[in-house]
């Protein structure tokens, strides 16, 4: 097993809309300076705060699957093929850019919001229609048990359906619990802990603060314990495969 654990140091920033869009990113662009420039088809993770109203005007895309999830306040979406929406706390939007569109996106107050991009097989991508959707928090299923809340972004009876391989989890645990978190070859885990003073992999021994990301792997199937530091541990995994079979769009640090 490896384990990883980038700390905020070694992760871009960014800003947008003279500063009033403050982001913090796991996995940025080229140039702006992460420690991790991709993680197989994990292509970009930003972790977005508006402390008012801002916005990003409008702009491109093609190819790739790109995931709003809104963690707090509401986000606003506005796109060339005619979509106009807000998502709520715990909704998602997703563009599934294909040929390409032009969107605009911010918040029209405090808010703050995850987004990722995923890429599938660009050249199969750009040759398909670019599709817009959004998903209300109430959509996702939700397990909850023993101090521990585990809810599916991506994955089993997740409403949203994806080209690229990847699951996603928002979990939550409480002081007394802990979470096993099942390790297999070829496929890396990816954690961003958002909530809570951290957390400690009982196996390992190490331990993670509020704000870092986490990468594990492992070359055998093997579980780990995840424990909170403090009165409760808020952390979102995302598990993508650590190779795909198709290439991957060059992208330097």
């Amino acid at each position: 097993m490896e384990v990883k654990i980038i700390h905020t140091s070694e992760q871009a920033k960014g800003e947008f809309d003279g500063g009033k869009i403050i982001e913090q990113k796991p996995i940025g662009f080229s140039g702006e300076g992460s420690v991790i420039s991709r993680l197989g088809p994990l292509f970009y993770w930003a972790w977005g705060q508006a402390k008012g109203a801002g916005g990003i005007g409008e702009h491109p895309h093609q190819g790739f699957e790109i995931l709003t999830y809104i963690l707090s306040g509401k986000g606003f979406h506005k796109d060339s093929l005619g979509n106009q929406s807000e998502v709520d706390a715990g909704g998602v939007q997703l563009m599934q850019t294909g040929s390409g569109m032009w969107h605009a996106e911010g918040s029209d107050g405090p808010a703050e919001m995850f987004q990722i991009w995923l890429e599938p097989y660009l050249n199969d991508a750009i040759k398909r229609t670019p599709n817009y959707s959004k998903y209300k928090n109430e959509e996702f299923p939700v397990i909850q048990g023993e101090g521990v809340t585990i809810k599916t972004i991506l994955g089993t009876d997740s409403p949203i359906n994806l080209i690229t391989d990847a699951f996603m989890y928002d979990i939550e645990i409480s002081n007394s619990s802990s979470y096993q978190l099942t390790l297999t070859p070829n496929r890396t885990i990816a954690g961003l802990a958002i909530r809570g003073d951290g957390g400690k992999i009982v196996q390992q021994e190490l331990s993670f603060d509020k704000k870092d990301f986490i990468i594990i792997q492992s070359e055998k199937t093997e579980t780990i314990t995840i424990k909170p530091k403090g009165d409760s541990l808020r952390i979102v995994f995302i598990e993508i495969p650590t190779q795909v079979e198709y290439p991957l769009y060059p992208k330097d640090r």
